[in-house]
């Protein structure tokens, strides 16, 4: 072992140990490696800096902007909305829907961000059906790990490998070259999950903090306004518009509640709404034409423009909660003035119990309303001390460009035939795609650089060139003449095992793509050695990086719903080891019959 090689290891060594002591971030961690391979000379400054300018970085930061635009257009919430409603009543038919749908959007999305998305609509779905909230949620965050195998540019770790494999041959893998693969495991892993379901305990879900604040369960008015594209059309066909984002409760007209509310019955301006809706839809509003906030267009001051309300320089949407003994207290909207009084208008209502019926205003509060309140930041500030509120709170909406939905799907289809039938170069053509959903408007510039996950795009970017040390020093070489000096007689498919094996193992210390990067150079050394294409080998690495289940641990979607199912530690071993130990011989299987010509289907005889 030359010195060179000896330097590499122990910066090697000393980045391992500190990935898993936990105490250094991961991308500083990744920046310290990047930096003392600069200064030990082991590389020279354009390959310690080739990361940033790699594919795989700008692929990443690119679809976490794709991901923000379908989110910011609501198509995410809308699918798993319909997620929910097509899953049933029954456990077995919410498993068998929620599972490959959730692993079609971590397909084409962050399967992090997906597991969020739909960990509240379960818990919503697991109370109102009489559910075990454990039964449902991990199978769904198995699935949005599984579905991140379904394309290239779904997991860091395939980008990682392709990457490689275009550095050693001049041919990377195409954006769809592991989706046979992918199918196969999203197929087994639903399978597995009916089947033996009674593996995962039944528990019921914890209540995550501020849920109520965050179903729909505020109530609202909106106002229709002149010139509305809604004057003139019906009752039915507004309840049909709008049928999966608010629920109508009421309909006032000059102030009186309609006596007749048939759906045939024509829509007016001036008329009320009184509906019951999310944040999300309440902070939408203004974003629908010829629909605004009824308190908003009553108390704004602010000029209309293009037929949509501003909300101007500091006014903001706050949520308080009416005190035990406050003043408030038995007193209507309306008898207490909030505009006069407070310099703040009720926008929103939340109640634990019952209906509500009639204008906004009219309402008497009780203890524990939740009030959702419209105005400037001076106004407000002073309302966190009144003791007529018992806490003040930011309101958690987010507007959604909804009208902008189609042009959102048309760019991410766009986006991925290019890199798919080569038109672009994937990193081109997914940075197109991100570049068009902001220049298009379905995601604001502030809002695209918020979702961009910093710290994955400098760890890619740092763990790369220890990639490239570890081929240029010859450590990878060193190692797989080490495994060929033991393991040449093997039979393939058992090399493919024990790569991916030794990848689902270190992948629960390192992250997916900081274990492709050790492992791939000395898969791709054995392939050489055996005299076979690469290509199988470093994906069935990739693979153990991405798709292995052994501890909470090995994937951060993984810890969002630890609490929520009330699971243990042991729970993911019972369940995780068998699904992996599958998975493993599916992944080897398929890489062998896609890249080295072996059977697709197992023989029947002999």
């Amino acid at each position: 072992m030359d010195p060179q090689q000896i330097v590499f290891l122990l910066i090697l060594g000393a980045a391992l140990a500190l990935f898993v002591s936990g105490r250094l971030r991961v991308d500083l961690v990744a920046m310290l490696a990047l930096l003392a391979l600069a200064f030990t000379g082991i590389l020279d400054p354009r390959q310690v800096l080739a990361g940033f300018s790699s594919e795989p970085a700008i692929i990443v930061v690119s679809v976490f902007v794709l991901s923000a635009g379908l989110s910011a257009t609501g198509i995410t919430d809308r699918i798993g909305a319909a997620i929910g409603r097509a899953a049933g009543g029954s456990e077995w038919r919410t498993i068998a829907v929620v599972m490959p749908a959730t692993a079609a959007l971590a397909a084409f999305s962050h399967h992090v961000m997906v597991t969020a998305m739909m960990l509240p609509i379960l818990m919503r779905l697991a109370r109102e059906r009489q559910l075990a909230a454990s039964r449902l949620l991990m199978p769904m965050s198995l699935a949005a790990s599984l579905g991140t195998t379904l394309t290239l540019f779904s997991a860091p770790a395939f980008l990682l490998a392709s990457d490689l494999l275009r550095r050693a041959d001049g041919e990377g893998l195409d954006i769809l070259a592991v989706t046979p693969i992918g199918a196969v495991l999203v197929v087994l892993g639903t399978v597995y999950m009916l089947l033996a379901r009674w593996l995962v305990p039944r528990r019921q879900g914890e209540a995550q903090q501020g849920d109520y604040m965050r179903l729909e369960r505020y109530y609202t008015e909106l106002l229709v306004e002149e010139g509305s594209p809604w004057v003139g059309r019906t009752r039915r066909e507004f309840d049909e518009a709008f049928s999966e984002r608010l629920q109508v409760v009421d309909w006032l007209r000059h102030g009186m509640r309609r006596r007749r509310q048939s759906g045939d019955s024509p829509l007016a301006a001036g008329d009320v709404l009184l509906v019951r809706a999310s944040p999300d839809e309440i902070a939408s509003i203004k974003d629908e034409p010829g629909l605004a906030l009824h308190a908003v267009a009553k108390y704004g001051d602010s000029p209309r423009q293009g037929g949509q309300a501003e909300l101007l320089g500091d006014e903001q949407l706050v949520q308080a909660v009416v005190a035990p003994h406050s003043e408030f207290i038995g007193r209507s909207v309306a008898d207490i003035d909030f505009m006069r009084t407070l310099g703040v208008a009720v926008v929103g209502l939340w109640r634990r119990e019952g209906w509500l019926h009639g204008e906004l205003s009219g309402m008497r509060l009780e203890e524990g309303d939740l009030l959702v309140l419209w105005g400037r930041e001076p106004d407000i500030r002073p309302l966190a001390s009144h003791h007529g509120f018992m806490m003040l709170m930011p309101f958690q909406g987010r507007g959604q460009a909804r009208r902008r939905a189609p042009v959102a799907l048309a760019i991410m289809a766009a986006t991925v035939a290019a890199a798919a039938t080569g038109l672009l170069a994937p990193q081109i053509a997914f940075l197109a795609g991100a570049v068009a959903m902001v220049l298009c408007r379905c995601v604001p510039m502030e809002e695209a650089y918020q979702q961009v996950d910093v710290r994955i795009y400098v760890m890619i970017a740092g763990v790369i060139p220890l990639g490239i040390a570890m081929e240029q020093t010859g450590t990878a070489q060193a190692v797989a003449d080490l495994l060929m000096a033991h393991a040449a007689q093997w039979p393939v498919f058992v090399l493919l095992l024990v790569m991916f094996w030794t990848a689902a193992l270190l992948t629960q210390i390192l992250s997916d793509a900081a274990t492709t990067v050790l492992l791939a150079p000395i898969a791709l050394a054995v392939a050489e050695a055996l005299g076979l294409p690469p290509a199988p080998f470093v994906v069935c690495t990739a693979m153990g990086a991405v798709a292995s289940f052994l501890t909470p641990i090995g994937h951060h979607g993984n810890l969002l719903i630890l609490n929520p199912g009330r699971y243990t530690f042991g729970d993911f071993l019972r369940v995780g080891v068998p699904l992996t130990i599958l998975i493993g011989l599916a992944s080897a299987w398929m890489a062998r019959a896609l890249w080295l010509g072996g059977p697709l289907l197992p023989p029947l005889s002999g």
